[in-house]
């Protein structure tokens, strides 16, 4: 890695080659927010070093110092191709828009990406985002949850994500993924069914749906949620973008949930750099002869991924520390003996459900003291659990705890 490349550090000082200034960058370079989109051609996402160098001077100043020759020379490979006022007004041909920091849409877990990842690996904050659909981007992803697995899912997968997804929805959070074939267009639909919101961050630009077999729902985001992406419109899809998106996912969500996912699969670059980000992870457990579900049980096992089973469990995962565990299954609740002491257990066990029995019998049968029996009976008389009957005692119907 050259010094230019050292994220934090400035442009550093050195004799300046004198180039044309393409006249497209001409209004960039008075203009932060043009500026801002023309970065967002010329370089990759993920360049820590050009997100470091924009942070420390401004967008219009770096991109001047790439014109006249100073920085990587990689930045000015699309020079001349870099056309910002062109990009803005494709993205407004397909009712887009761009959101750059300090804009009110710009969603504030992103800048978290210029602060976590460590020196070796930094993550790199996006220079500025292309939106598309009518979802308030930071509105939209204040409370909200990625959604994440396998591209190629099992009927398993596409079942638990469609209850997980539809579930957060129902419970007000916006349902974040890929927009990519299996887990995530499950989750986008299911979201959308319940009348949710939900925001797909897209590999390319926001008008180049992909794959095309959603390009039906790509487009139904783009009317009823958002398609995100830090290329201009245009741009094409390419794994290495594909990678780099899964950041902006686990950095603008309050968390990750990878519902299935092979030993290698994409979605576990999402819980990798969501745990670099310090953001809670779930991953859902799977028939353990599933390779399907390999990459859910490797999180579990390997990298302290949190076992979540439902919406609930998610909800609980994403929450404020302290908020009240969900609360369990309505079958869960009328077992007739949750709730009670050991001691309490043991006399109720031992009553009789038809015949009546003695206070001394129950005693012998709990291996009890027949004065505690007496104490405990009239406690469970109470419940409902034990009910007199004569001069003996029988069990009653005890009323479930709450």
């Amino acid at each position: 890695m050259s010094t230019d490349d050292v994220p934090g550090r400035p442009v550093p000082e050195r004799p300046v080659t004198v180039r044309r200034v393409p006249p497209a960058l001409r209004p960039a370079l008075d203009d932060e927010r043009l500026a801002r989109a023309a970065w967002s051609r010329l370089v990759e996402p993920g360049d820590a070093a050009a997100a470091a160098l924009v942070a420390e001077v401004g967008a219009a100043l770096a991109l001047e110092a790439v014109v006249t020759g100073r920085g990587p020379r990689r930045w000015r490979t699309r020079l001349e191709d870099t056309d910002p006022l062109a990009d803005l007004a494709r993205a407004r041909a397909v009712g887009g828009r761009l959101v750059v920091p300090g804009d009110d849409e710009w969603p504030a877990g992103l800048d978290d990406l210029a602060h976590h990842g460590g020196p070796e690996r930094p993550l790199g904050a996006p220079l500025a985002l292309w939106v598309r659909g009518p979802a308030h981007l930071a509105g939209a992803v204040r409370r909200s949850a990625a959604v994440v697995g396998s591209r190629a899912s099992t009927a398993y997968g596409e079942h638990v994500t469609s209850e997980i997804a539809a579930g957060l929805a129902e419970r007000g959070f916006t349902v974040v993924s890929g927009g990519a074939s299996g887990v995530d267009a499950v989750a986008h639909r299911a979201a959308l069914a319940v009348g949710g919101t939900s925001v797909a961050v897209l590999a390319g630009g926001v008008d180049r749906p992909y794959p095309a077999g959603n390009a039906a729902l790509l487009g139904r985001l783009a009317r009823e949620g958002a398609l995100v992406s830090e290329v201009p419109c245009g741009a094409d899809h390419t794994r290495w973008r594909f990678l780099e998106r899964n950041r902006l996912i686990a950095a603008a969500t309050l968390g990750t949930v990878v519902v299935e996912a092979a030993w290698r699969s994409g979605a576990l670059s999402t819980a990798e750099r969501a745990e670099r980000l310090l953001r809670p992870v779930g991953a859902v457990p799977g028939p353990v002869t599933s390779a399907a579900s390999a990459g859910c049980h490797r999180l579990l096992r390997e990298r302290g991924a949190v076992c979540v089973t439902c919406a609930d469990d998610v909800a609980e995962l994403l929450g404020p520390v302290g908020t009240a565990p969900a609360p369990a299954p309505a079958d869960a609740q009328r077992r007739p003996f949750d709730g009670l002491g050991p001691e309490e257990l043991r006399v109720a066990e031992s009553l009789p459900r038809r015949s009546a029995a003695s206070t001394e019998r129950i005693a012998k049968a709990a291996g009890l003291e027949v004065a505690a029996v007496h104490a405990l009976l009239g406690r469970l008389e109470l419940a409902g659990t034990a009910v007199r009957h004569g001069a003996g005692w029988r069990l009653g119907t005890p009323t479930p705890p709450r």
